[in-house]
């Protein structure tokens, strides 16, 4: 039993790992996260979720897409920005994107995301 424990414990903390090295957008870096870099990675999002990977419910509509591509890309500005209120159709998302990027660029450094929803309300 202790073993089988040790071993599934081992085998999470492995692939986390994984899922942290693979990721250059959740890597720390001296360097912000580029435009470059964060539009090929929604392009792989968009893949991913064209496939079926991230289910039918991803799939249902255009703004759906949306949503995942913004939670694949980053669960945590995700969090932080969309869970409590998902983007809608038709809605003009100027400020809130803006912020989601924000979160992504400090992220990408490393720093806090204190302060980054509402950052850029007028």
């Amino acid at each position: 039993m202790l073993i089988s424990l040790r071993i599934s414990l081992l085998s999470l903390l492995l692939f986390s790992s994984l899922l942290f090295i693979s990721s250059p957008i959740l890597a720390k870096s001296r360097y912000p996260v580029s435009d470059a870099e964060v539009r090929q990675k929604k392009l792989q999002c968009y893949t991913d979720i064209d496939s079926g990977i991230w289910g039918w419910q991803c799939k249902s509509s255009n703004i759906a897409r949306e949503n995942c591509a913004l939670r694949c890309l980053s669960p945590s500005c995700y969090e932080l920005m969309y869970k409590s209120d998902p983007l809608e159709e038709g809605e003009k998302d100027f400020i809130r994107g803006q912020e989601y990027k924000y979160c992504m660029h400090r992220l990408s450094l490393g720093e806090s995301l204190e302060g980054v929803k509402g950052a850029f309300d007028h």
